[in-house]
């Protein structure tokens, strides 16, 4: 095989160039340099259509460069939706996609990964839960953030965890455990993605309310959170939380109540005469008032 023809396999020109071993300058015989220049994510060749996976590699160079300007290129994206109206991404495997979405997670910018995939189509055959939510597809042109990748966005500011990422990105999409098992189980996702997505869709009901100060929701948060367990670090749980459903407030609740919700005096209450179902209740008594006089003295109420 020759250099060139080695090139040729590249997936995008961006990747197919070579310096010579003495220095005698770059062999580009594809115009990366060019393409590299003007932030464009261009195909080789029309080769790029045998391989299904490539359309992956393409949205996850895209979420990798993204903060750099790079862009699909027109004639790339057309062909992208080429091979998705023929049919090929049904040829992509779970195990393949989630190597790809993995990887896209942890760049600078993940949102890039599921923007591509929606805009070719691509998404409708790998994720439909998410491309439905993502609403229209707005062809190859920018077009405004849909609520998952909004709510991935301010995820991002405050964690780099490809769990928290996923999860903010799928949060919308699922609307129970089962679902969430179910999804997960499908995508092949590793387990700290799977216990990111069931934390934050099991208190679902209570976000908004506990977001607003009140104190049973907030109890009903920490409670399905383990927050009463002092080597529980609840409040990074409440921070993401609380970027996906764009309420900074709900971690300022958490922070602010948690000590006084931790300082309930489980024992005292145990040594009272009350046990069984009845201590059960007074210990959730105690730690509702507790969190409720927490929120007032915090000035939260809303």
């Amino acid at each position: 095989m020759t250099l060139e023809e080695d090139l040729q396999r590249r997936d995008l020109t961006i990747n197919a160039m070579a310096e010579s071993v003495d220095g005698g300058g770059l062999f580009d015989p594809f115009r990366g340099r060019d393409d590299l220049d003007a932030r464009l994510l261009r195909h080789v060749s029309p080769a790029f259509d045998e391989d299904p996976v490539r359309v992956l590699r393409v949205a996850r160079f895209a979420a990798k460069l993204g903060a750099l300007g790079f862009r699909v290129a027109h004639a790339t994206h057309r062909l992208m939706k080429d091979m998705v109206a023929r049919g090929d991404m049904t040829h992509v495997t779970r195990e393949r996609f989630w190597r790809e979405l993995s990887g896209a997670l942890g760049t600078v910018a993940p949102w890039r990964f599921f923007e591509v995939l929606h805009r070719c189509g691509a998404l409708t055959a790998l994720l439909p839960t998410l491309d439905r939510q993502m609403g229209q597809a707005g062809g190859h042109a920018e077009s405004p953030d849909s609520m998952p990748m909004a709510a991935l966005k301010r995820v991002c500011a405050v964690s780099t965890a490809p769990a928290d990422r996923l999860a903010a990105a799928l949060f919308d999409s699922i609307d129970s455990i089962d679902a969430v098992d179910v999804l997960l189980a499908d995508l092949r996702a590793d387990r700290d993605s799977a216990a990111a997505l069931r934390r934050l869709v099991s208190v679902r009901p209570f976000l908004a309310d506990a977001a607003a100060g009140d104190p049973g929701a907030v109890y009903e948060l920490l409670r399905g959170w383990r927050g009463f367990d002092p080597s529980v670090d609840v409040v990074v749980t409440a921070r993401i939380a609380a970027a996906i459903i764009d309420r900074p407030v709900l971690a300022e609740v958490v922070a602010a109540v948690l000590p006084a919700a931790r300082a309930v005096d489980v024992a005292r209450l145990a040594g009272s005469g009350v046990s069984g179902a009845g201590l059960g209740v007074a210990i959730a008594d105690a730690r509702r008032r507790a969190i409720g006089d927490a929120i007032s003295r915090a000035g939260l109420l809303t």
